[in-house]
C-alpha cells in the first residue's frame, strides 16, 4: 500500500528525472495531492507557480499523475481525459486490463428472464443494430445459459466515443518497495 507521503516522494523523483532529461523544462513541483480509490492523484506545476500561485507562472494542460495505490507505479492522465468522468474506467481498462461492464447485459438478462428469448433478441437488435442475427442469438443464448456473452460481442455494446480519449500512459513502476 502506497502512502500519500510515498506517492509525493515518487512523483518528486520523477519530476527531477524529467527535468534532467529535458533541461529546457522549468523546475517542477508537486502542488496538490488527492486520495482516490485507485491511488493518489498528484497535481504538479512549475516550482515558481507552487511558490507564488501567480497565473503567469502556471503550466497549462498537463493533467495529473496517478500513483497506483497497490504498486506505486506512476501514470499520466492527460488533462483532456481527466476532465471527463470516464478516466477511472479507462485506467482500469488500459492499465489494469479490466474490461468495462457491458451496458446492455443487465437489461437483456432481465427481459430474457421476464419475457423470454424472443423479447430479449428484439431488445438486443433494437439497442445494438450492429449485431447480425447470429451474433444476437449467441449473445442471448449465453445470457440464458447463465453466463456472459463472449468479449468479442460485449466489446461492441460499449460506447465507441471512449476511444477518443487520449490514453493513460505508464511513466514508471512499479515502485521497488511497494
Amino acid at each position: 500500500m502506497i502512502t500519500k507521503a510515498r506517492a509525493v516522494e515518487l512523483v518528486e523523483a520523477h519530476l527531477v528525472r524529467e527535468r534532467q532529461e529535458q533541461p529546457t523544462l522549468p523546475e517542477l513541483a508537486v502542488v496538490d495531492v488527492e486520495e482516490h480509490a485507485l491511488g493518489w492523484l498528484v497535481y504538479w506545476n512549475s516550482a515558481e507557480y507552487a511558490r507564488t500561485r501567480e497565473f503567469g507562472a502556471c503550466l497549462i494542460g498537463q493533467g495529473p499523475y496517478l500513483v497506483d495505490r497497490s504498486d506505486g507505479s506512476i501514470h499520466h492522465i492527460p488533462v483532456t481525459t481527466f476532465i471527463g468522468e470516464a478516466w477511472p474506467e479507462l485506467y482500469r481498462e488500459q492499465v489494469q486490463g479490466i474490461a468495462p461492464p457491458d451496458p446492455l447485459l443487465d437489461a437483456i438478462r432481465d427481459v430474457a428472464r421476464r419475457e423470454g428469448r424472443l423479447a430479449a433478441l428484439r431488445l438486443l437488435r433494437r439497442t445494438a443494430p450492429q449485431f447480425s442475427i447470429a451474433e444476437a442469438v449467441a449473445y442471448v443464448d449465453a445470457v440464458l445459459d447463465g453466463g456472459e456473452p463472449a468479449e468479442e460481442l460485449t466489446s461492441r455494446t460499449r460506447d465507441p466515443d471512449r476511444r477518443s480519449f487520449f490514453p493513460i500512459e505508464r511513466l514508471t513502476g512499479p515502485a521497488a518497495d511497494a
